[in-house]
C-alpha cells in the first residue's frame, strides 16, 4: 500500500469503500478457487463413464459453475465500483488539496518554480497515484489472497509438484525486489524531463506573438526538438526496464508452464500404467483431471504473481509522483496570518509606512526600497511617480502583503499588516495590476469578478466609470462577449479600463491603480480621473503612473527615486522640491508641444 502523510487521512475517510471493494474482491478470489476442481471431476468422470455418463452429476457440477460466475459477476461489479470509486475521489481531493495550497503560496514561489511543473503534477503525477489506490489495491489483495489461497490448494493437492512449481517463481518475487529501486528512478526521471518540455511548451505559448514577430519558429522548434528528444530518452530508458521486466516475467512463466506439462504427462501416464512415480517417498498418482486441475490452479497463480510484478512497477512510479506532489504540499507558506491576526470592523483608508526597505527574498543583496516613510489620510487621491526600477509596484505589492514585510513598517488604519487577517486587508483594497489580467469569459463576468451577483445595472455604472462603456456596447455581443485567453481580442486600452471597472466595482476603501492608463489616449484619461476625483471623494486613491499628467489631479504626489523616497507633496509644491518630478513635467511639456497638444 502506498502511505504519505497527505495520502493516509483519505484511506481513513473512505475506508467504507475499500473494505466493501476488498471483501468483494476476496469473494470472487475464493469462489474462483472451486473453478478447476469441478472441471477437473467433469473430465475424470467422461475418462472414466465412456459412454455412461451421469447427466445429474454433470448437471450438479454445471450449476456449481454457473453460481460461481454469478458471485464473479457481482462480485467484480461492486469491487470495481467501489474500489475504482475511491481511487478517484482520492485523486479529486488531493487536486482540491493542491489547488488550495496553490492559491496560499506567495509570489516567491512562483517565482523559483515554473507552472509547467506545476501542471504535471496535477495531472500526470495525481494519476498516477490514482491508479495505485485503485488497482494497485486489487493486485495487492490478488497478490496476496488469492496467491496464498492457491498456493495452499495446490499443496494439499500434491506438494512434490507445487514445490517443482514454487522454487523456479520465487524468481519472479526476487526480480522485482531488485528491479523496484531502479524503476522508481527512471520513472523520476521521466517526469522530469516531462516538466522541462510542458515548461517549454507553455512559454512558447504564451509568447507566441513575440516569436512570430521576431520570426524565431525554426529555431524555437529546433529548440523544442532537443527538450522533446530528452524526453524520448527518459520515456524509452523507462519502457526498455519494464519491458526487459515483463518479458523476464512471461518467460519464467512459460517455463514453469511447460515444466507442468511435461513432468505432468509424465505423472499421469505413469499413474494410468499402474507404475505411479515416487519422488522423496511420495507417491504422485495423478488422474487426467488431476493434471487439469492442478493446470488450472497454476492458470490462477498466473495472474497473482503478474500483478506482482507489476505492482513493483506501479509501486515506483506512484511512490516517486507521491514524492513530487508531498514536495509540493510541504512547500512553506511564506504570507500567513499570525496565531490570532487582528480583523478590523471597518478599514477607513489610512496608510503608513515607517522606515520601510525590502529587498525580494531571491535577491537579497540587492535593496528595492530603502527607509521608505510616508503617510496618507483616508479619502486622499495619491500619485506615485519615478522612474522605471524605482519601486512603485514593489511598494504597493507590499502593501497588499503579498510578500512579508518587516514588522513596525507598514500600517493600514494603525495596525500592523503584519498582524492583520490577509483577506480582510486584501477584501479591503481593490487592485489593478500592470499586466491587466482577464479571464477567458465575458465581459459582464470579468468586470463582476469581485462580486459575483452584481446586477447588470451595477456592472454597466462600473463600465461607466472606467469610460469603457461606449467600447463594450459597440463589441459584437457587447457585455456578453467573450474576451478570449487573457482578453487577447481586446486592446491594451480596453483590457486596462476593464480592470478598472472591476476595481471600481468591488467598492473597496482602498483603490490601488498600477499604471492603469498608460495606453488610453490623453482626452479619455482625463474622463477617467475625473470620475476617479467624483465617484471615489472620501475613499482613498492611489494612481501609479510613468506620466505625470495622469497624477495631475492628486491631492499629493509621492515621488521615488532608486527606491528612496525623495518628495511627498502637493503639485505644485513638488516643482521646487522634487527635481526627479520638475524633470517628468519638464518632459512631458516639451513632448506635448511637439505634437502639438496642450501642456
Amino acid at each position: 500500500m502506498l502511505l504519505g502523510k497527505y495520502l493516509n487521512k483519505y484511506y481513513i475517510k473512505y475506508w467504507y469503500l475499500f473494505l466493501l471493494g476488498v471483501l468483494a474482491l476476496i469473494a470472487v478470489d475464493y469462489v474462483c478457487l472451486y473453478e478447476p476442481l469441478f472441471l477437473g471431476q467433469i473430465v475424470d468422470h467422461l475418462s472414466e463413464a465412456g459412454t455412461s455418463l451421469d447427466i445429474d452429476f454433470i448437471g450438479r457440477i454445471c450449476l456449481n459453475l454457473l453460481g460461481i460466475a454469478v458471485v464473479m459477476f457481482f462480485g467484480r461489479m461492486l469491487w470495481r465500483y467501489t474500489l475504482f470509486n475511491a481511487s478517484q475521489r482520492i485523486e479529486a481531493g488531493m487536486r482540491r488539496e493542491m489547488f488550495q495550497k496553490a492559491e496560499r503560496l506567495s509570489q516567491n514561489y512562483y517565482h523559483s518554480t515554473k507552472i509547467g511543473s506545476i501542471m504535471s503534477w496535477f495531472t500526470t503525477d495525481l494519476e498516477t497515484i490514482e491508479e495505485y489506490t485503485g488497482f494497485g489495491t486489487v493486485q495487492i489483495v490478488d497478490s496476496a489472497f488469492l496467491g496464498v489461497l492457491v498456493i495452499v490448494k495446490m499443496l494439499r493437492f500434491d506438494w512434490v509438484m507445487t514445490l517443482l512449481v514454487l522454487i523456479p517463481m520465487s524468481l519472479i518475487i526476487l526480480w522485482g525486489a531488485l528491479v523496484e529501486k531502479y524503476m522508481a528512478e527512471r520513472w523520476q526521471d521521466r517526469q522530469d524531463k516531462y516538466d522541462k518540455l510542458y515548461d517549454f511548451a507553455q512559454e512558447n505559448f504564451s509568447g507566441i506573438s513575440v516569436i512570430k514577430a521576431f520570426v524565431k519558429e525554426t529555431s524555437e522548434l529546433h529548440a523544442f526538438a532537443k527538450v522533446a528528444r530528452k524526453n524520448q530518452e527518459a520515456n524509452i530508458n523507462f519502457v526498455k526496464v519494464a519491458v526487459i521486466f515483463d518479458t523476464l516475467i512471461e518467460i519464467i512463466i512459460g517455463a514453469i508452464l511447460a515444466l507442468i506439462l511435461g513432468f505432468g504427462s509424465w505423472f499421469t501416464w505413469a499413474a494410468i500404467s499402474g507404475d505411479p512415480v515416487s519422488i522423496f517417498g511420495h507417491v504422485i498418482e495423478l488422474t487426467p483431471g488431476g493434471l487439469i486441475t492442478f493446470i488450472g490452479y497454476f492458470d490462477m497463480l498466473i495472474w497473482p504473481m503478474i500483478a506482482l510484478g507489476s505492482l513493483v512497477s506501479m509501486h515506483g512510479r506512484a511512490r516517486a509522483s507521491l514524492n513530487r506532489v508531498n514536495d509540493f504540499l510541504d512547500a512553506p507558506e511564506d504570507v500567513k496570518n499570525p496565531e490570532d491576526p487582528v480583523i478590523p470592523e471597518k478599514i477607513k483608508g489610512s496608510i503608513e509606512f515607517k522606515g520601510l526597505s525590502f529587498s525580494y527574498p531571491s535577491a537579497e543583496k540587492n535593496m528595492i526600497l530603502e527607509d521608505v516613510s510616508f503617510k496618507i489620510e483616508p479619502g486622499e487621491l495619491i500619485g506615485i511617480v519615478g522612474r522605471v526600477g524605482s519601486g512603485k509596484t514593489t511598494l504597493m505589492t507590499l502593501l497588499l502583503r503579498l510578500y512579508n514585510v518587516k514588522p513596525g513598517t507598514v500600517f493600514v488604519d494603525g495596525i500592523d499588516i503584519m498582524d492583520m487577517d490577509v483577506e480582510t486587508l486584501r477584501e479591503n483594497i481593490a487592485f489593478v495590476p500592470q499586466d491587466n489580467f482577464l479571464f477567458s469569459d465575458t465581459v459582464r463576468r470579468n468586470i463582476s469578478l469581485p462580486r459575483p451577483d452584481a446586477d447588470m445595472d451595477t456592472v454597466v455604472d462600473a463600465a461607466r466609470f472606467a469610460e469603457v462603456k461606449g467600447d463594450i456596447e459597440g463589441f459584437s455581443e457587447g457585455f456578453d462577449t467573450v474576451t478570449g485567453e487573457r482578453g487577447v481580442t481586446l486592446s491594451g486600452g480596453q483590457k486596462q479600463r476593464i480592470s478598472v471597472a472591476r476595481a471600481y466595482l468591488k467598492n473597496a476603501p482602498i483603490m490601488v491603480l498600477d499604471d492603469s492608463v498608460s495606453a488610453v489616449d490623453v482626452d479619455t484619461e482625463e474622463r477617467l480621473l475625473e470620475n476617479i476625483k467624483r465617484d471615489r471623494a472620501g475613499l482613498t486613491t492611489i494612481i501609479i503612473a510613468s506620466r505625470v499628467s495622469s497624477v495631475s489631479r492628486a491631492d499629493r504626489i509621492l515621488v521615488l527615486k532608486e527606491g528612496r523616497l525623495e518628495a511627498f507633496d502637493t503639485p505644485e509644491r513638488l516643482m521646487d522640491i522634487s527635481p526627479t518630478y520638475a524633470k517628468m513635467v519638464y518632459l512631458q511639456e516639451l513632448e506635448n508641444e511637439v505634437k502639438g497638444g496642450k501642456s
